[in-house]
């Protein structure tokens, strides 16, 4: 079996790095909130700019087979609620500072308040701008918004590429991003960049170490990774039309993680994680009513667990995912759009739970500017899924239809 092997030593200094990186992350959202009260003396709340919005979302799911997101599903389940607040202010000309809290619930996935973003942006120009905090990373199509739920059709995103159960760690991470516009000509368009770094945050409880909770293995303190990397947006001559490629990378890590036995015991031990780099390739055309996108992404994974004299697991994942989405508006308050979106891990063994397909139909109807109403119907192959075994006794069936209904308000 592939090891993952290094000097312990210095892993375990780097590790207490981290740790001590992410134990103290809330003193970059205080420096953030300090540097802004600094700012804002002596000047009114008119001046300041001060804006505040947000939305709650209520969802229902029902599944013919397959419990999924760690609901109840098969028997009808409302366990999924979304209630977001931000709000943001400019102190000083080209600064603005922006803090986002989301109340979240979906089956055992939630029922948590997690802070999103927290940060200060400074737009010097077009062509250069910076934010620091804990900000938005970059990467894909869809993560920058995939917080926003009344600005996109879907009920649920394309889940081979923005799963649910990691989205507080996809979204955001603790550092910083440089970005800009630089315009050409207009037989070339424009190029969008983004350049970021920092530290990502992948807690205990995310959807990705799912499996191995219910196996028995728990992380303490979840994985703690610096990363950077840098995305491209090329708005092309073509009216509507935008190409564009991300790339992440990240450095190997480990974490402590305790492994129950049955009729064994609890033991202590580590987990190892060498991730490669996430590559991301997509693009979007809008014309009038109608709305095309599309993306690619492969991330390949080498992790081990190990306990001392005990066991050493090793796991290889080459995940491969991809989307291909249309919606057209079919009027000012409906809009109505399909996609197709299938994930597969490349290093599984063939059968069901190496893949996962799944074609979603999604309506939406805009009641007016505050309150809208989705509606989407999921049929999904493969049990590659966002599954867990605890919540399926039974066993996983092969196929599923998933129905999603959700109601939202904004402000």
């Amino acid at each position: 079996m592939p090891q993952l092997t290094g000097d312990c030593d210095r892993r375990s200094k780097i590790d207490s790095v981290f740790e001590a990186i992410f134990m103290k992350r809330t003193f970059i959202v205080w420096a953030i909130l300090a540097f802004a009260t600094v700012s804002m003396r002596g000047q009114s709340l008119d001046d300041l700019n001060i804006q505040i919005h947000g939305y709650a979302t209520q969802g229902f799911l029902y599944t013919t087979n397959n419990n999924i997101f760690t609901t109840n599903s098969s028997d009808g389940s409302p366990a999924w609620t979304d209630a977001v607040v931000n709000v943001s202010a400019t102190p000083i000309p080209k600064l603005r500072v922006a803090v986002q809290a989301r109340y979240f619930l979906l089956g055992n996935y939630g029922n948590t308040i997690t802070l999103d973003y927290a940060m200060a942006d400074y737009k010097a120009s077009d062509e250069f701008g910076v934010r620091f905090g804990k900000v938005k990373t970059p990467t894909g199509l869809y993560n920058e918004i995939q917080d926003i739920d009344p600005s996109y059709l879907w009920s649920l995103l394309p889940q081979s590429v923005y799963p649910i159960g990691s989205r507080n760690s996809l979204l955001s991470h603790y550092g910083g991003v440089v970005y800009g516009t630089l315009k050409f000509t207009p037989k070339v368009g424009k190029l969008e960049y983004r350049g970021f770094g920092g530290v990502e945050a992948l807690g205990a409880s995310d959807g990705y170490l799912l499996p191995y909770r219910e196996a028995g293995i728990n992380s303490q303190n979840g994985l703690i990774f610096l990363i950077y990397g840098a995305a491209l947006r090329w708005r092309t001559p073509v009216p509507g039309l935008m190409i564009g490629a991300a790339l992440k990378r990240q450095n190997r890590n480990s974490s402590p993680i305790t492994v129950a036995i049955p009729e064994t015991g609890t033991y202590n031990g580590s987990l190892l994680v060498n991730a490669g780099d996430t590559q991301q390739f997509f693009a979007s055309y809008e014309k009038q009513k109608l709305v095309l996108a599309g993306e690619f992404s492969r991330q390949p994974v080498n992790a081990a667990f190990q306990v001392p004299e005990v066991f050493n697991e090793a796991v290889k994942l080459d995940e491969r995912a991809w989307y291909a989405m249309a919606s057209y508006k079919l009027t000012d308050k409906l809009t109505a759009g399909v996609y197709d979106s299938q994930g597969v891990n490349r290093q599984a063994v063939l059968g069901p739970a190496r893949y996962s397909k799944d074609w979603a139909i999604s309506g939406r109807y805009d009641f007016n500017q505050f309150l809208y109403a989705k509606a989407e119907e999921h049929l999904i192959s493969g049990t590659a899924a966002d599954y867990d075994t605890a919540m399926n006794p039974g066993g996983l069936k092969p196929t599923s239809k998933l129905t999603i209904l959700k109601v939202g308000v904004s402000f």
